[in-house]
């Protein structure tokens, strides 16, 4: 996969596999001693009622291990 500036993902639609808009980048959380990315933090879409197996935090955004990630183009593309 090519190199991919942090700030050009900040806002970006994050979609499921199954092709279900889930919401959009909030932000990454890393271990900042390795550099070790951990999970992407999702904002879900207001209106959307869906279902997720992902743990949410404090502010309901979904928390995505990033070994989940699929691809990263137009959409951030997750499994479900």
């Amino acid at each position: 996969m090519a190199d991919i500036l942090a700030e050009n993902l900040s806002g970006k639609a994050v979609m499921g596999s199954d092709g279900t808009e889930l919401g959009r980048l909030y932000n990454i959380s890393m271990d900042i001693k390795s550099g070790k990315l951990h999970d992407l933090l999702v904002e879900p879409l207001e209106e959307s009622e869906v279902q997720l197996d992902f743990p949410v935090d404090d502010e309901g955004r979904f928390r995505v291990p990033v070994g989940r990630v699929q691809a990263v183009k137009d959409y951030i593309v997750v499994e479900r």
